[in-house]
């Protein structure tokens, strides 16, 4: 079991810890539904230090990225991410990304903890064009601060202008003292904010600083329960859960970072499957009476023949009934179609709705 920098910090704090993607980390402190209406109304922090990073340089940084990765590199500019993913030659993909270009010939790869050693060697494979490849994940950490707050919380820390830092853009530069911090306007919750990347050295100092900066606005420290129940409100997928290596990126829903003006792994069969109708697609759905749908669950029609199964599952925090995303057949997985979701012996009825659950 490998641990975070600030491993002891929430011990402190008086975290749960538990195993997850084989590191120990904080589950939650004071409760998954204070800790998830902290980040939708106000600003948390959330101490995800066991994802990867690569980094991935030189004149031949580019090819080998646009080669292994789903969506188009060339239209990045430096200080702008690109969410993507990595197909395999089956069909499915070997994790999803977050891409951040940091100069000419330079890219940060930020990729899920459980994955860091696949992916990793995943790149290695694959590169044979002689780009330089850095594995940084045992060397950086990652604090997301979150909510509609964050941005005037989090001012104090920093002479940028958090307001003008877009969606999806970053900047590099000093934060709460500590130089060379990635300043990243993205995050896993959809209630704003942004993701910070700073050395192992200077965590604890950034740590308490972001916690004293933000104690006036009532910044909490938030686990990983909350950041999986915030990340369902949104429909954000969930790697292992609602994608995996068998999974088809059309059924997921991810034909939107998948950019056939390249060639890349398993390009030619997926082209050819996106002209294919859907056997199944990735839907979101409501329970309509009481009930809380669970990962694994199977989904059946109205006389139980089944049809699907679910991906993720909560009891939505905000929205007080339960929510959940599975794969379902096409025939049934029409917006506003009643299916139903099999818990334990009853078939507890379900709407298939839009995306995102949470509309705050």
């Amino acid at each position: 079991m490998k641990s975070i920098a600030l491993s002891s910090v929430h011990e402190s704090l008086g975290a749960k810890m538990v195993p997850f993607a084989g590191f120990n980390m904080p589950v939650q402190y004071e409760g998954v539904n204070i800790e998830h209406e902290t980040v939708r109304t106000g600003v948390g922090v959330f101490d995800v230090s066991h994802m990867g990073e690569f980094l991935v340089e030189g004149p031949h940084a580019l090819a080998l990225l646009q080669s292994i990765t789903s969506n188009d590199l060339s239209k990045l500019t430096v200080g702008k991410a690109q969410y993507s993913y990595f197909p395999n030659e089956t069909g499915g993909i070997i994790d999803d990304l977050i891409i951040y270009k940091l100069k000419e010939d330079s890219y940060l790869l930020v990729v899920n903890a459980g994955n860091i050693e696949k992916d990793w060697n995943w790149m290695v494979s694959k590169n044979d064009v002689g780009a330089k490849l850095t594995d940084l994940s045992n060397a950086y950490s990652l604090l997301a601060i979150q909510g509609p707050k964050a941005i005037e919380a989090m001012q104090s820390l920093t002479t940028h202008d958090l307001s003008a830092i877009k969606f999806y853009n970053f900047v590099e530069g000093t934060f709460a003292g500590a130089d060379n911090v990635i300043i990243s306007a993205t995050g896993y919750t959809g209630s704003g904010g942004f993701e910070i990347y700073c050395k192992n050295n200077d965590i604890k100092q950034v740590w308490d600083a972001v916690l004293e900066a933000g104690a006036n606005f009532g910044i909490k420290p938030i686990g990983l329960a909350a950041r999986d129940t915030l990340r369902l409100e949104m429909g954000y997928c969930l790697y292992g859960n609602d994608i995996d290596e068998t999974t088809s990126p059309f059924e997921a829903g991810l034909g939107w970072i998948t950019k056939f003006t390249k060639t890349f792994t398993n390009s030619e069969n997926l082209k050819k499957e996106k002209e294919q109708p859907l056997k199944q697609k990735l839907v979101a759905f409501e329970i309509n009476t009481k009930g809380i749908p669970r990962a694994g669950y199977d989904i059946v029609d109205a006389i139980g023949n089944k049809i699907g199964h679910v991906t993720s599952g909560t009891m939505s925090p905000m929205l007080k009934k339960g929510i959940g995303m599975g794969y379902v057949a096409s025939e049934f997985n029409g917006v506003n179609n009643t299916i139903y979701i099999q818990i334990r012996k009853n078939a507890v009825p379900a709407t298939i709705v839009k995306l995102p659950f949470y509309k705050g």
